[in-house]
């Protein structure tokens, strides 16, 4: 366990992403395999807090005592950037609040991958680890990129001062809007062990809300700038390279 912090960069892996590393995730969703998250537009999402641009929405997930979670906001970066620290295997512990550790690991592809991460909990409670399935599609027409991230948890040995998570589930939808990019990320973690529903809560709406906004900073890095999505003939999204323009 640590002193909170942001997130860090490798080549293509993602991790956010998210890499739904975070307590957030570590608190929040479930599904021993893939279970289905609440539909985005479902009218049971409840708005718990609104903060700049950045609105939280709350849900019940069937056979879960942990709610899902739904965030909505406007980042002011084009869409490339954002890709660009997406696909970095080490970005978790620049953007995902308390995430302290994330890289991939074995084979995979722009599409399909793997990636381990780490949330530092606060005393006492055990940091959480994630073994996560990692897949990435996009539409041209659209313009629309979508990552899938599920927990796979029997792909690594579990570590003896560490809590596995075995059911997360997340969804990231980013909508290009001009210069600045629609992001709606819906995740459900169903943590094991007992936590203290102080801690819940605050993962539920303060995690989502300073990791978007810890995300949209990071996309303005140097480092994240000057990338281009490619598209295949069809319209389908293939890599995220560094323009040589």
């Amino acid at each position: 366990m640590r002193s909170p912090r942001a997130h860090g960069f490798a080549g293509r892996g993602i991790v956010f992403a998210g890499m739904v590393c975070t307590w957030m995730l570590a608190v929040l969703s479930g599904a021993a395999l893939t279970a289905e998250l609440p539909d985005e537009q479902t009218a049971d999402w409840e708005l718990r807090t609104e903060t700049d641009n950045i609105r939280i929405y709350t849900a019940g997930q069937p056979g879960s005592k942990f709610k899902a979670f739904k965030a909505v906001a406007t980042l002011d970066v084009p869409i490339e950037n954002l890709m660009a620290v997406m696909i970095n295997p080490a970005s978790c512990t620049e953007w995902v609040h308390n995430c302290s550790e994330s890289y991939d690991f074995g084979e995979g592809d722009f599409h399909d991958r793997y990636a381990y991460s780490v949330n530092d909990m606060p005393w006492p409670v055990a940091d959480r680890d994630y073994v996560l399935r990692i897949r990435t599609r996009g539409d041209r027409a659209s313009g629309e990129v979508i990552m899938d991230l599920n927990a796979t948890p029997d792909l690594r040995a579990e570590s003896s001062n560490r809590i596995r998570v075995d059911r997360s589930d997340t969804l990231y939808r980013f909508i290009p809007e001009g210069d600045s990019t629609r992001m709606i990320w819906v995740q459900h973690t169903d943590p094991n062990g007992a936590l203290p529903g102080w801690l819940v809560n605050s993962l539920l709406v303060d995690i989502p809300v300073r990791s978007i906004q810890a995300l949209e900073d990071v996309a303005r890095a140097p480092r994240y700038q000057g990338f281009e999505l490619v598209w295949d003939e069809q319209g389908k999204l293939v890599d995220v390279v560094l323009s040589d323009s």
